[in-house]
């Protein structure tokens, strides 16, 4: 080697090195855009682009592709999800009659919420909150209105309730548009999930469930007890013009006339309505052998007070359901002889998930509040929370942060998947259409109005479809 290229030899070498340099520089640059991806091509000749730092997951036919986000939480389904950051309270809701005339219903179901929220505990290690509870009033109107509350506040994940149908069917169009749950312990109409043969009500909505049982069921029930228990031919309704009173009558009737019975008389009532004895009287000129009045109180305490004193009633055997097998009417004195149709409240040793019995939640009850539920559906709130608490605790999702991740469209699924679940009014499972609880009707006979439990458990007649 000559002395020349001994001179030039390092000045080479580094020129080399900075070539070999520029040229990776160029191979993995290109602009931001390409340096971010990485291009495959398959046997088929299909192309395939791929980010390096993302995961691609592919699914089977029929499977969900998640595709994991910043901080570990999924990416949310159609409807939506619900994220909660560290330490932050899961919020659901409460929406009950727990004012006027008919808070005798929903103050036992919201108390059922609130027992059940304690018993369950923390999910996932954040606390559960059903924040200020809301009013249905018992009317479309309070269900509008409480619906509107609901849907409008991203954080509410469930809410327990309504109390009646006709607050239901007017806040499960906002509550389902929004991507939430409902869940009623005391809706019975027919039209908010399905006649039970396959076929939706008019007014069901995707997200809405219940564990009270379907007026389709009771409206046999009593035509069945009426019709082969009591003898009887001919019977009258009255019904107060709401959801669930128009429905069950109308399924009494269509029962008692499949069996051969005739409906000699249907009036209805206004809710507000005090003087009953005129359409009393046009009743008992048609002399039926039974009225069936599913109405709820004040207007089915009238009923009952004012007929005693209308001829052509002193014969006539009265027959109410849960919308009167309530405290307030049974302590009537003219309530006494009038038969009820509603839930079967022998529990007997069935315990919720959390281990709880009807023992257990009545002992509770009254030490707390110094009297029994006036109403029967705290059963139904009880195991509807827990339902939903369950399924939130089933689909929540821990982010890297100690947040909380609640798909809605998951949710929903998962309660809809209800099966086998343990309640204290017995074994849980929901249908297509969001029936979710026992179908099966007690008919009781209350004789004493000095004594309304034993009213309550003066059990005369059961019926179930399934048995």
């Amino acid at each position: 080697m000559n002395d020349n290229l001994k001179k030039w030899l390092p000045w080479i070498a580094v020129a080399a090195v900075a070539l070999i340099v520029i040229v990776v520089i160029a191979v993995n640059s290109g602009g931001d855009d390409e340096a971010a991806t990485t291009t495959t091509t398959t046997s088929a000749g299909d192309t395939t682009t791929t980010a390096p730092d993302e995961t691609t997951t592919t699914a089977a036919p029929d499977e969900t592709t998640t595709t994991e986000a910043g901080g570990g939480a999924p990416e949310p389904g159609p409807l939506g999800a619900v994220e909660l950051a560290a330490g932050e309270d899961i919020q659901i809701r409460s929406l009950q009659a727990i004012t006027g005339d008919v808070a005798f219903l929903g103050i036992p179901n919201q108390r059922g919420t609130e027992f059940a929220v304690e018993d369950y505990g923390q999910i996932k290690g954040h606390n559960v909150t059903i924040g200020t509870p809301l009013d249905d009033l018992c009317s479309a109107e309070g269900g509008q209105a409480a619906g509107q509350l609901i849907a409008a506040d991203d954080k509410v994940i469930g809410t327990i309730g309504t109390s009646c149908s006709s607050a239901a069917g007017a806040a499960m169009p906002l509550i389902s548009d929004a991507g939430g749950v409902l869940i009623s312990p005391s809706n019975t109409a027919e039209k908010l999930t399905s006649d039970l043969n396959g076929n939706a009500g008019s007014d069901y909505r995707p997200g809405y469930y219940r564990t009270a049982h379907n007026d389709s069921v009771q409206g046999q029930a009593v035509a069945l007890f009426v019709y082969n228990e009591l003898g009887l031919r001919t019977a009258a309704t009255i019904h107060d013009g709401s959801t669930y009173a128009d429905g069950l009558a109308a399924k009494f009737r269509a029962a008692f006339e499949e069996l051969g019975g005739t409906i000699v008389a249907q009036s209805a009532v206004n809710i507000g309505d005090v003087d009953m004895v005129p359409i009393l009287t046009e009743i008992a000129a048609a002399s039926p052998e039974v009225l069936f009045y599913p109405i709820f109180m004040p207007e089915g305490g009238f009923i009952a007070q004012q007929a005693k004193g209308v001829a052509g009633f002193e014969n006539v055997t009265m027959f109410g359901a849960d919308g009167i097998l309530v405290n307030n009417f049974m302590e009537l004195k003219e309530s006494e002889g009038t038969y009820f149709s509603g839930p079967d409240l022998n529990y007997g040793d069935n315990a919720s998930e959390t281990g709880t019995t009807a023992a257990d939640f009545l002992a509770r009850y009254e030490a707390e509040f110094g009297e029994a539920p006036a109403a029967p559906f705290w059963a139904h709130s009880y195991d509807a929370t827990v339902m939903l608490l369950a399924a939130i605790d089933a689909v929540a999702v821990e982010t890297d942060d100690g947040g909380l991740f609640i798909d809605r469209q998951a949710l929903r699924d998962q309660l809809a998947a209800t099966s086998g679940f343990g309640g204290i009014i017995g074994t849980l499972g929901c249908d297509a259409f969001g029936d979710c609880g026992a179908q099966k009707i007690a008919i009781v006979l209350h004789e004493d109005s000095s004594d309304v439990e034993a009213g309550k458990a003066n059990v005369q007649f059961t019926y179930s479809p399934n048995e």
